[in-house]
């Protein structure tokens, strides 16, 4: 029972990432979570593990280095949550319907929260970067000083 809920659950993840590739939305992320939650039942899904966390972490390094792509995934998320929200509010939009507006509105709420994630990364990565250096013989979370003092 445990691993037919595992191999759903799984494969869901991993397919809803996979349309999320040619949609707007964290599509490797989803992939590597399903792939993921594979592995832990399926030593197959190891292999392909690694490629889509290695894919999923390069897209999320790229929005948090690039303020220009961060805005414009959150504008994209806000507007799969806008065109989901429209459909269950009974708006007739083609090709949508209760199932695909609950989706949209799902993958824009998970790109919102891929790209605060990845900004709040890269703000911490940058907080350490620009710490002073330590002195030697001091406990601390600062870097260590150069040798020379």
């Amino acid at each position: 029972m445990k691993t037919t809920v595992i191999a759903v659950l799984g494969g869901l993840l991993t397919l809803a990432g996979i349309a999320l590739l040619v949609l707007p939305g964290p599509g490797f992320v989803l992939v590597a979570a399903g792939l993921a939650v594979l592995a832990t039942r399926f030593s197959w899904a190891k292999k392909p593990l690694e490629y889509a966390k290695d894919k999923a972490q390069e897209g999320v390094e790229e929005v948090a280095k690039s303020p220009l792509r961060a805005a414009g995934a959150v504008l994209a998320a806000l507007v799969l949550v806008a065109l989901g929200v429209l459909a269950l509010a009974g708006v007739d939009l083609p090709f949508v319907n209760a199932f695909t507006a609950v989706v949209l509105i799902l993958s824009g709420l998970f790109l919102i929260g891929t790209v605060l994630f990845a900004r709040r990364q890269e703000k911490l990565e940058q907080a350490r970067a620009h710490r002073p250096a330590g002195r030697r013989g001091t406990a601390g979370a600062y870097r260590a000083a150069p040798r020379g003092d």
